[in-house]
């Protein structure tokens, strides 16, 4: 795959994934998904909207997916992800298809997107986001038909490298699984396979830097118009990918970002100098699966964080598969292999 610039891994990625006003509504009115799930629950199992706080005092809203038959000491997963999705997407499909499978998984948005408190909105952080899945923990393991001896973690794209993360420093986590996992650090600082240069680094941090004294100024955060949008046949194959799920009825969603509209213009500061995975092998003993497709532009993400990651790990490979395939797709997704990893280990 030919490198990108770092001209569209800002417009296509960090700076939100956005587009112009007049496509925002056109989609809204078309598909009014709000409040609806891109996906059906399944007929075992049970939804209920949660709420909980993390350590820095941000109220976290989450679905809590429980299997009908009930039961007592439970495992349970925390689940989060793809980066810049909601609840109603991704995430709240393998949660629903783990509690089909007799876990308790619950689905949570993020600080400052979706239902989740914080402001101003659509702000990311690797520090806060990492927190994210340890107040997800707090909360799974206070349930009375939860084992807290037997949690784990899913994260999906961007949530997959803060999910190893939060699992390398919170020890109560006993197991963790990533599909099609972004690290948001690496992809920020060095873009797309080390392709910025340090000289394009500086002029990234230059201009959103100054973009701070226009957002002191007018006292809130500026959100770009610019990415899925201006998708067109020029486009790089994986942001068509991309486009596929967040802007059609496959995926799309009102509260998701990725869907209709845009992370702050400064919002990739703080990932440019904090390295989310340098302790990854502090993870062992506890085990790791890491899932990417085949042929997915983020599958070298997978396979670093493999070879730095120590025993037990395994990585599997999706025969044929793009990096959104592991968003929906459930011929394509491997929960079966998911189902035996968690309940081998969470024991």
């Amino acid at each position: 795959m030919k490198k990108l610039s770092v001209i569209t891994v800002l417009a296509l990625l960090f700076s939100g994934l956005g587009y112009a006003q007049s496509t925002i509504n056109k989609t809204s009115d078309k598909m009014n998904h709000t409040e609806n799930y891109t996906f059906e629950l399944n007929e075992n199992v049970t939804r209920t909207k949660v709420h909980f706080k993390n350590r820095y005092g941000i109220e976290l809203t989450g679905d809590l997916y429980l299997p009908k038959n009930g039961g007592n000491n439970l495992p349970a997963l925390a689940i989060s992800g793809p980066f810049g999705a909601v609840k109603e997407q991704s995430s709240g499909l393998y949660a629903n298809q783990m509690a089909a499978r007799g876990f308790v998984a619950m689905a949570f948005d993020p600080s400052y997107t979706g239902e989740s408190g914080g402001e101003p909105r659509n702000v990311a952080s690797p520090d806060i986001n990492t927190e994210d899945f340890s107040a997800a923990i707090d909360f799974l393991g206070l349930q009375e038909n939860v084992d807290r001896d037997k949690l784990g973690i899913i994260g999906i794209c961007g949530f997959g490298g803060f999910a190893l993360n939060a699992t390398a420093v919170d020890k109560r986590v006993k197991a963790v699984a990533t599909t099609s996992m972004y690290d948001m650090s690496r992809v920020n600082a060095e873009g797309y396979f080390g392709s910025t240069t340090p000289e394009q680094r500086t002029k990234m941090l230059t201009q959103m830097s100054l973009q701070r004294w226009e957002d002191a100024t007018n006292g809130t955060p500026t959100y770009p118009e610019n990415g899925l949008g201006q998708t067109n046949d020029d486009s790089p194959q994986f942001v068509k990918e991309y486009y596929d799920y967040y802007k059609t009825e496959r995926g799309f969603h009102a509260r998701s970002i990725n869907s209709n509209g845009a992370w702050t213009a400064t919002n990739s500061l703080s990932f440019m100098n904090m390295p989310i995975l340098t302790y990854i092998k502090e993870i062992s003993p506890r085990p790791m699966l890491i899932i990417a497709g085949e042929n997915a532009h983020s599958k070298y993400f997978s396979e670093d964080a493999y070879k730095a990651a120590s025993e037990p790990k395994e990585l599997m490979i999706i025969p044929n598969g793009v990096h959104t395939d592991l968003y929906d797709k459930l011929d394509m997704i491997p929960f079966e292999k998911l189902e035996h990893f968690f309940k081998g280990n969470l024991k």
